[in-house]
């Protein structure tokens, strides 16, 4: 039975993965080199000083973590600040969740001022059972930590948690964590690795989805 859902941010909710790609090539641009899917792949999920740690790892830079986050935090808030598309289908299915009366909560890798951003001007924010972000985490995804707390914060047991993901490392977090995953690839993630999901859907407005709701 499903009792709650825990809800991804980037690339699920909002179409922010080109700007971290923006982000992710302005850095690295700087520094002589070109951001790409492999190195995307291996930040994705990650948490602030972790997802630095992973670009340093992988160009063999010589800036710290620290040094670099707070660089990649001033230009992601700028391109941020211009503002960020909804993906498909997230009205309804937020609608959809209120009517189903299942609460549902935001379950992000982001920081908390990017969930600030995002969320100043959306009417549902106070729908939100929790907000856990990578501020209240002290291991990323893949690791399951995220899903644990948010099951938590819904007084129920993993198995009964619906997880919405966009890329293969917050999948892997679901699965670890005993939830029931749904992966929603972007045109980033496609080709991912979604191993242990319940479904791989096309989109927030798929029937099979909702359906997953519907029927427990």
């Amino acid at each position: 039975m499903i009792r709650g859902v825990a809800l991804d941010m980037d690339g699920l909710l909002f179409d922010t993965e080109s700007l971290y790609w923006q982000c992710g090539d302005e850095l690295l641009g700087r520094r002589g080199h070109r951001f790409c899917e492999r190195l995307q792949q291996r930040m994705m999920g990650r948490v602030g000083v972790s997802a630095m740690k992973q670009m340093i790892e992988f160009h063999s830079l010589d800036d710290t973590p620290e040094a670099l986050l707070k660089e990649s935090n001033h230009v992601f808030t700028g391109l941020l600040q211009q503002g960020a598309q909804e993906m498909p289908g997230l009205k309804e299915w937020i609608e959809f969740l209120i009517q189903q009366q299942i609460p549902f909560g935001l379950a992000t890798s982001s920081q908390r001022q990017f969930v600030d951003i995002l969320f100043r001007e959306r009417d549902w924010k106070n729908q939100l059972a929790f907000i856990l972000t990578g501020n209240d985490v002290d291991r990323g995804k893949p690791d399951p930590q995220i899903y644990q707390m948010a099951a938590h914060r819904l007084s129920i047991s993993t198995n009964e948690l619906l997880v919405l993901e966009d890329s293969g490392n917050g999948c892997a977090a679901a699965v670890a964590a005993g939830a029931c995953t749904v992966a929603i690839p972007s045109q980033h993630t496609k080709d991912q690795d979604f191993t242990g999901s319940t479904l791989i859907a096309e989109s927030l407005s798929d029937p099979r989805l909702w359906d997953l709701v519907l029927k427990d």
